[in-house]
């Protein structure tokens, strides 16, 4: 019997020895730190779950954990089952791997009866309906918008403990972006809370919150859970609410057998209630925390690592916990690229059509990202990857002519040309129409879904504008036809794209190649923040976070108008002051192109182009840029193309231009 325990003995060491084999020494240090409190400050690509999934095995195998008694916490679904996965992988089985919610779920599915006198109450899954309906009572007109946004603000409250009588004072502190005014939002988050209490029912945050509640005052209860679990994992702790910061401490219960997990740098979700200070104060509660810094980053080149060390390193310190500078331990490759573009148009074309020749060259179009700030930044990537056939998939929200704003308008659009309009008249008839939606012209004070209605709406105008430069002539039928075309285009179905995504969507995600687009102050940082000093350093985070998505190539851009031939004076973002190679201020250098020069046969067909340009934008009353650039011009001149289809393919010809001028164009050249 003893040799039987010592072989099993033996086997166990083998198994924990082998757990911290691969790992390197930083990640060997966190993995073996199995007891009492633990910070894990886990960098950008740094092997994060890897260490946390080697830290729990590691501690099973030495027979520190039981299994069973483990709840690895995170935010989503996913992460949770990656979590599962990998530990299952490394032959341990029985530990909880759940984001708050579910565990919060449930264990109060099963103390219910205790706690609330009955089961299970009916679980609220979507705001909308109850929010609307205090609203009414509250005697507030509202859209589907600001329902959104008033949905957002009692989450806000909710998960920031705050009471609707400390809302309006809470909510000016925090600088918060309301639909209404405070008061009125209070009253509304009053409303909806007598409701809940007459149906009986609980929304998510209600979860944690009598859960918390049921720890915190049923003893009994509270001896159960936490007598099965005693070791507590938390991932992306930078992440954390006062709500679930509540919970955590009393499923904890004054013990101190927790490991937290985070990055101070990628602290990006403040606006929905998360609180860095719990990580950055982790080391000024437990004082003999034991804290391990993972810089190591195996995801991205040292190019794009050193921009991210020197972006992050302009930061406004911050006091608690040691920062992290991140480590590149990839091969060198090509260094970032900064790019500057006339407008927001020829910007989206210039990356279409840099995606295009990355998927030609054989890089998955999966492994592209074009990543902006706001989500309707999204409607001029979609048209032009579409111009130059490559697919995309968006990621984080509706495609835009999915968006329920902008399907409402183009059935309002619709109904509308049904009854006829004048040629001419096309910008003006598509402002009217959206009025009808309560559009105006300016851009709303509030934030949230608001802001984002007001500005897939105004893109449709901006399109309106766009396509009348091109076709003076085109009335609404012409539009909407169009807009029923782009539609359909971009639905079509896709086995793989470059995918579109809002930066703080792409938060633990990666690609080969990154195009971090649209940036300009007003922007990133966005109009709203750059009151307070705090936010405008969450912005300059927000792009930390994007550039650190790239593993290979990483371009980063930004247009000095809105819309072609529009005055060139927005500023780059301030986030960009001395990261190019040679640290100009490149958003400030003329936006003029140098003259063009050919010579021989070439001149003479870039000559006659430009003749054929002049008389085509003077019949057209646009400026001749709208037609085609000098660039574009030289490009055909220079290509000399035969065919549509060859025309096709030169920069600055897209779809609409060929349809337009292709055969013209062709008919120039030949003579």
């Amino acid at each position: 019997m003893p040799q039987i325990d010592h072989q099993s003995d033996a086997d166990a060491a083998g198994a924990a020895e082998q757990v911290l084999a691969g790992l390197d020494e930083q990640q060997r240090a966190a993995a073996s730190a199995v007891q009492g409190p633990v910070c894990i400050l886990a960098g950008a690509g740094t092997g994060k779950t890897r260490t946390i999934t080697h830290r729990i095995a590691y501690g099973v195998h030495t027979g520190v954990y039981v299994p069973e008694q483990v709840l690895a916490v995170t935010f989503t679904a996913r992460a949770a089952g990656e979590l599962r996965s990998r530990l299952s992988a490394l032959g341990v089985g029985g530990v909880q791997a759940r984001t708050f919610h579910a565990a919060a779920m449930r264990q109060l599915r099963y103390f219910a009866p205790r706690v609330l006198g009955g089961p299970m109450p009916e679980l609220i899954e979507n705001k909308l309906r109850v929010v609307a309906a205090a609203a009414s009572r509250a005697r507030l007109s509202t859209d589907r918008a600001s329902l959104r946004d008033l949905a957002s603000e009692i989450e806000w409250a909710k998960t920031t403990l705050a009471t609707p009588e400390d809302y309006p004072a809470r909510a000016k502190a925090a600088g918060r972006e309301a639909p209404f005014e405070a008061a009125a939002v209070a009253e509304v988050y009053r409303s909806y809370e007598a409701a809940k209490q007459r149906d009986g029912s609980l929304d998510f945050e209600d979860l944690l919150l009598v859960t918390a509640y049921a720890l915190e005052e049923h003893r009994d209860v509270a001896r159960e859970v936490r007598g099965q679990y005693r070791y507590f994992v938390v991932d992306e702790y930078q992440d954390v609410n006062p709500l679930q910061q509540r919970l955590l401490d009393a499923w904890l219960g004054g013990r101190a057998e927790v490991c937290v997990v985070g990055d101070p740098n990628q602290t990006i979700y403040s606006f929905t209630g998360a609180d860095p200070d719990y990580l950055l104060g982790f080391a000024d509660r437990y004082p003999d925390a034991e804290v391990v810094k993972l810089e190591r980053d195996y995801r991205s080149t040292p190019q794009v690592v050193g921009l991210a060390n020197k972006l992050i390193g302009q930061a406004t310190p911050r006091k608690g916990l040691p920062g992290l500078r991140l480590l590149g331990q990839r091969r060198d490759s090509v260094e970032p690229r900064f790019v500057e573009h006339p407008d927001e148009p020829a910007e989206a074309a210039a990356v279409a059509r840099a995606c295009r020749e990355l998927v030609d060259g054989g890089l998955p179009a999966s492994e592209i990202a074009v990543l902006f700030r706001i989500n309707a930044q999204s409607q001029v990537y979609e048209s032009a990857l579409t111009d130059v056939g490559v697919p995309y998939v968006l990621k984080g929200s509706e495609r835009f002519f999915e968006r329920p704003e902008v399907r409402e308008a183009v059935l309002l659009l619709r109904g509308a040309a049904a009854g006829g309009s004048e040629p001419g008249a096309l910008v003006p008839t598509v402002r009217d129409v959206l009025a009808s939606t309560g559009w105006v012209e300016h851009r709303p004070s509030a934030g949230g879904a608001a802001r984002d209605r007001w500005q897939s709406l105004a893109a449709l105008v901006d399109l309106a504008v766009d396509l009348v430069a091109e076709e003076p002539t085109l009335d609404l039928g012409g539009f909407v036809a169009h807009l029923a075309e782009r539609a359909g285009a971009q639905h079509a179905p896709t086995v793989q794209g470059v995918t579109l995504a809002s930066m703080h969507a792409a938060k633990g995600l990666e690609w080969d190649a990154v195009f971090v687009v649209g940036l300009v102050d007003g922007v990133l940082p966005i109009a709203q923040s750059q009151s307070r000093p705090d936010a405008v350093e969450e912005e300059r985070r927000l792009l930390y976070v994007a550039v650190t998505r790239a593993r290979e190539q990483l371009t980063l851009s930004w247009s000095l108008a809105r819309n072609p031939g529009g005055r060139r004076s927005r500023p780059r973002s301030r986030f960009l002051d001395g990261l190019a190679p040679d640290g100009a201020p490149l958003a400030k250098r003329s936006a003029k192109r140098p003259k063009v020069v050919l010579e021989g046969e070439a001149g003479e067909r870039f000559e006659r182009l430009r003749a054929w340009r002049s008389s085509t934008a003077t019949a057209a009353s646009v400026p001749a840029y709208v037609v085609f650039t000098d660039a574009t011009l030289q490009a055909v001149a220079e290509a000399r193309p035969g065919s549509l289809r060859e025309l096709s393919g030169l920069p600055g010809i897209g779809a609409r231009k060929l349809e337009l001028y292709g055969e013209d164009v062709l008919a120039t050249l030949a003579d």
